[in-house]
C-alpha cells in the first residue's frame, strides 16, 4: 500500500488542504449532495453520507453548509445535478491511474482530464484498461503520534478491519468497503481523527520512476486533484522521498 500513502504523505507536505480550503469545501459539498441523493438524507441510515459528514466536520465544514447540501441531494432545495464518472488513463513511465469526477459537465470534466494527461505524458485510457490493476478497500491512515498501536490495532481488528501495517511514520488499516464504516468508527471512538479515511482504489502492485518521469508524475497528479471536478485519483506508483522532497524545493 506503500505507494497510496506516499500520494498521501505528497499532498500533506504541500499543505494542499489547508490552502485551498474554499475548493475543499466545494468537493465535500458535491459529495454530500449525491450521497444524500443515492442513500437518504438520515446519515444513521446512509453510511457513505455518514462518511462525508465526518470529513465535512474535520475540515471545519459550517454545519449550515453541510444541512444545506444535503437538503439539495434529498431535493429539499433545488440545485445542481451531478454525475459520478471513472476515467481510466496512464501516466509517465506507463503508471495506471483511476480517476474518480463528480461533475455537472461531463464533456467539460473529460476534456480537462484529457488535455491535462497530454499535457503531463499520460494518456486517456478506456474502459477497464487499467481498473483491474486495482482493489476497492476501506483504507485509513493514522499519524503514529495520534494513537497508541496496540489500542488502535486492537479496535480496528475487532470492528472488522483486514489489516494494520506500519507505513512511513503512520499505520495503515485496511478493510473491505462493507466493515469500512465500522472501522471508522472504531477509530474515531479512540479519540483519534484519521488523516485520511475512505473506500479508496488500492493497486495490487507498483511502477516505481525516478528522475524526470517521477517528477511528470507528481506534476500531473498535482494538476489533477486541482481540478474542481476531480473527486479522487488513485495510482500505482512508487516514487521516493528524495524525489518527492525534489519537488517541492
Amino acid at each position: 500500500m506503500s505507494g497510496h500513502s506516499k500520494w498521501h504523505s505528497i499532498k500533506h507536505k504541500k499543505g494542499a488542504a489547508d490552502a485551498k480550503r474554499g475548493k475543499l469545501f466545494t468537493r465535500i459539498i458535491k459529495e454530500l449532495t449525491v450521497a444524500a441523493r443515492d442513500g437518504g438524507g438520515d446519515p444513521d441510515c446512509n453510511p457513505r453520507l455518514r462518511t462525508v459528514i465526518a470529513d465535512a466536520k474535520a475540515g471545519n465544514m459550517p454545519a449550515d453548509n453541510i444541512k444545506r447540501a444535503i437538503r439539495r441531494g434529498t431535493g429539499e432545495e433545488p440545485g445542481v445535478s451531478y454525475d459520478e464518472i471513472i476515467y481510466e488513463g496512464y501516466g509517465p513511465g506507463g503508471v495506471a491511474l483511476l480517476l474518480e469526477v463528480l461533475t455537472d459537465n461531463k464533456n467539460r470534466a473529460v476534456s480537462e482530464v484529457r488535455h491535462l494527461l497530454t499535457k503531463h505524458g499520460g494518456n486517456l485510457g478506456s474502459t477497464n484498461s487499467v481498473a483491474w490493476m486495482f482493489d476497492k478497500r476501506g483504507y485509513i491512515l493514522v499519524e503514529k503520534e495520534s494513537a497508541d498501536e496496540e489500542t488502535l490495532m486492537t479496535a480496528a481488528i475487532d470492528a472488522g478491519a483486514e489489516d494494520f501495517r506500519d507505513e512511513d511514520g503512520s499505520w495503515e488499516i485496511i478493510s473491505t468497503p462493507e466493515t469500512f464504516d465500522a472501522v471508522a468508527e472504531a477509530v474515531r471512538a479512540l479519540g483519534v481523527e484519521p488523516a485520511a479515511a475512505q473506500v479508496a482504489m488500492l493497486p495490487q502492485s507498483f511502477v516505481t520512476l525516478e528522475g524526470k518521469p517521477a517528477q511528470q508524475m507528481l506534476k500531473l497528479m498535482g494538476a489533477l486533484e486541482d481540478l474542481d471536478d476531480i473527486r479522487h485519483v488513485w495510482s500505482n506508483v512508487d516514487i521516493s522521498e528524495k524525489e518527492i522532497e525534489a519537488s517541492l524545493a
